[in-house]
């Protein structure tokens, strides 16, 4: 489909010397262009980095209590609480208290195997125990190109509603 435009329109365009309006976007002005935007997490992931070993991300001052969190659940290995922001009715993160190095999941190693079934063993018990019977997702984000916006090892719990395919 090719869009036509005025000799005035291309000039402004060419100089990229034209006024932006904020009530306009591309959307509107051209409503058959299929525009993406970037999600905000999206931009968090790809502002995120590792942390240094000694630098506490945001999910160790959760298990610190140094920030509240709607936390309701907590064993001896792991602590789950709901997200801040939620993408289904049920959306709750399942996080070790101890990641041991376990920053994401690209770094796991033969000893994480324990932990890591420790926490899919505990986000389908709360999954069940939260009316997810039906069904839910599980997702671990990894990485800057996986959307993984905190580097310490977490499970995202999602459900409540019909969840769709492919997530992307």
């Amino acid at each position: 489909r090719f869009l036509r435009i005025g000799p005035l329109f291309t000039a402004l365009f060419l100089s990229k010397s034209f006024p932006v309006n904020p009530l306009f976007s591309a959307k509107t002005l051209y409503p058959d262009i299929s525009v993406k935007m970037m999600s905000s997490e999206v931009s968090k992931a790809q502002q995120a980095s590792q942390p240094q070993k000694s630098e506490k991300t945001l999910f160790d001052k959760i298990v610190s209590k140094e920030i509240p969190a709607d936390v309701f659940y907590e064993d001896e290995l792991c602590m789950a609480f709901n997200d801040i922001s939620p993408q289904a009715p049920v959306h709750f993160l399942v996080i070790p208290k101890d990641k041991n190095g376990l920053n994401r999941l690209s770094d796991a190693k033969e000893e994480n195997k324990p932990l890591l079934g420790h926490l899919l063993y505990v986000a389908q018990l709360l999954a069940k125990q939260r009316g997810l019977g039906p069904g839910f997702r599980v997702v671990i984000n990894d990485g800057r190109n996986g959307c993984q916006s905190v580097y310490h090892i977490h499970l995202h719990v999602i459900g409540g509603k019909q969840l769709g395919w492919p997530p992307c």
